[in-house]
């Protein structure tokens, strides 16, 4: 990579170098006519006849000998502390008994990504993808999510008064809020229905297919987990009836459909717990509000803080 206040490209150095080496041009007239210095006109000169074409390219400013640089033995083990536990900096230079920015250090030179850019699980580096246009593929999954009782939670109540709400055969019961995500906008609908079966699943995505169709971006293809209604004929054939290709995650493997998982949190963060509700009507209210400003008005860091809506063309602006 050329340094940015290079004055010469190597290309240019080589044009210099000839100059001089070649058709025997003063190093001072070639350093006026490449507008460089008389002592870089000498070095790029000594290069060429040292090194040939190979010597006009940049070298590494790293000293060759580094008296204090952090012993082998011991990057060694940070390395091998990190690819064990998978822990940060701060946890590894107090086990390896150096500075954290020590143990950053490392970790960069080594090429080792932070870990919010690997997978816990596997410590492999997380392979981001995003499709290429709205519709291409859109993300399914459902969060269950138990119901407020009149009067409010615990939140309001406390855990002790609201003890008797835990029983959920004669409590409040379970909201089942399925969820359509598109990959490349991140335009978000979601329905709270009364369970997860695969009638209701097939009609949710019927509905969310045509109110993606309504905002312009047509369907192609869904992922959805392993769940046993997402297996049955029932959901196989409304996305053949819907002109639909269904995919499936991986077994055990979340990560494939990261997005809606994501947009879940968010969701219980900005909505579900963002603030102490006394019923789960009053709780069912704020969503549609919260939903439209998600889709509409908040900037989206996984799309450079866009709004998904803007990523979405021919969208009609009546929320703006």
């Amino acid at each position: 990579m050329i340094h940015r206040n290079a004055p010469l490209t190597p290309t240019g150095r080589l044009r210099l170098a000839r100059c001089v080496v070649v058709d025997g041009w003063p190093l001072r007239r070639a350093a006026e006519r490449f507008q460089v210095s008389h002592t870089t006109a000498a070095r790029w000169a000594g290069r060429y006849r040292l090194h040939g074409r190979a010597g006009m390219e940049d070298r590494s400013s790293s000293p060759c000998h580094q008296p204090r640089r952090t012993p082998a033995t011991v990057e060694e083990q940070v390395i091998r502390l990190r690819r064990e536990h998978r822990i940060g900096p701060l946890r590894l230079a107090t086990r390896a008994g150096v500075a954290a920015s020590t143990a950053h250090r490392i970790l960069k030179r080594h090429g080792l990504p932070p870990l919010a850019a690997v997978d816990r699980a596997t410590g492999e580096a997380v392979r981001r993808y995003e499709r290429a246009r709205p519709g291409e593929l859109v993300h399914i999954d459902v969060k269950k999510l138990g119901r407020i009782p009149d009067g409010g939670g615990h939140k309001v109540l406390g855990r002790a008064a609201s003890s008797p709400n835990k029983d959920r055969r004669n409590g409040a019961g379970y909201a089942y809020l399925h969820t359509a995500l598109d990959d490349h906008s991140r335009l978000a609908y979601t329905e709270d229905l009364p369970d997860e079966t695969a009638p209701t699943c097939a009609a949710f995505l019927t509905r969310a297919t045509a109110w993606f169709a309504g905002q312009g971006v047509f369907t192609e293809r869904v992922l959805t987990d392993n769940a046993w209604a997402y297996t049955k004929n029932t959901w196989r054939q409304t996305c053949r009836d819907l002109g639909i290709s269904p995919r499936w995650t991986r077994p055990w493997r979340p990560q494939t459909n990261g997005k809606v998982e994501r947009f879940h949190r968010t969701m219980l963060d900005e909505w579900a717990y963002h603030r102490p509700y006394t019923s789960e009507t009053e709780r069912q209210e704020a969503f549609t509000d919260w939903l439209d400003w998600y889709n509409y008005h908040r900037p989206h860091t996984g799309i450079s803080g866009h709004t998904p809506a803007s990523r979405v063309t021919n969208l009609s602006g009546q929320h703006s």
